[in-house]
């Protein structure tokens, strides 16, 4: 899309356009494509990198700029920057409809990667490929939602798939290293916790090696912190549990 505005004839080139309803009309602003999304995750901090230009409009595409009463009436400024901040953040991003078919694909591929990444088969602990995840995700309908991080998805299809097939979380390995005295009190309160114990010592200290389901461990951090006073020391020793071995299933 190419666009003139009307006062000074500087083409703009490369828009992707946000917009905004408030107060009953609408308002648009002028961003670099690929940028949008960059700043709204926290990438890109720089407003010049992202904006074409400071001014907000009516309609992009015509070069028509809002006027300075309207922008009072619906945002109680006339501060454009402010004003472009608050559309960038909020509005919502103008795309085509192949360029939304391009994104909708991507995330769809981005979801299956990070689903085949953390999660095994309980029996065999051995990963699933992309290819198998994406077959399995249609299979269920799955549908992106673009407005939810990848992440999130990721976790929902997780559920989803549980219920048709062989598949959860790879388990973390952790190695805790507990006072004498609180550790066999403070076991018990982590066994819930835990999924396997593989090896316990008590010496000088209790020290236990064991597999826990990843969304548990920020809650077993706190749970030693808490009961030993700083005293207990929780280690990472792998993210995932997987036999070894370059074998998938397919």
């Amino acid at each position: 899309m190419s666009i003139f505005t009307p006062t000074n004839q500087i083409r703009l080139t490369n828009v992707a356009v946000v917009r905004m309803k408030r107060a009953g009309k609408r308002f648009e602003i002028a961003c670099y494509k690929n940028k949008v999304v960059g700043w709204r995750s926290g990438v890109e901090k720089d407003l010049d990198e992202v904006l074409q230009t400071h001014s907000v409009f009516v309609n992009v595409s015509k070069g028509q700029v809002a006027k300075k009463e309207d922008l009072i009436s619906a945002f109680g400024t006339d501060d454009q920057t402010e004003i472009c901040k608050q559309i960038l953040t909020k509005g919502e991003l103008q795309v085509s409809d192949k360029e939304r078919h391009t994104q909708l694909e991507q995330m769809f591929r981005d979801i299956a990667t990070i689903v085949a990444d953390k999660c095994v088969n309980p029996e065999t602990k051995r990963p699933y490929t992309v290819i198998l995840i994406e077959r399995a995700m249609k299979d269920i309908h799955y549908s992106v939602k673009p407005n939810k991080s990848t992440k999130q998805q990721a976790l929902e299809v997780i559920k989803q798939l549980k219920e048709k097939m062989k598949i959860e979380r790879a388990h973390m390995r952790l190695r805790f290293i507990l006072p004498v005295n609180e550790g066999k009190k403070l076991k018990e309160k982590l066994k819930p916790l835990i999924k396997v114990i593989e090896s316990e010592d008590y010496s000088q200290q209790l020290e236990m090696v064991c597999l826990i389901d990843p969304g548990c461990f920020r809650e077993i951090d706190e749970l030693i912190k808490k009961e030993t006073k700083g005293k207990g020391s929780l280690e990472v020793l792998s993210l995932k549990d997987v036999e070894e071995g370059d074998e998938k299933f397919e």
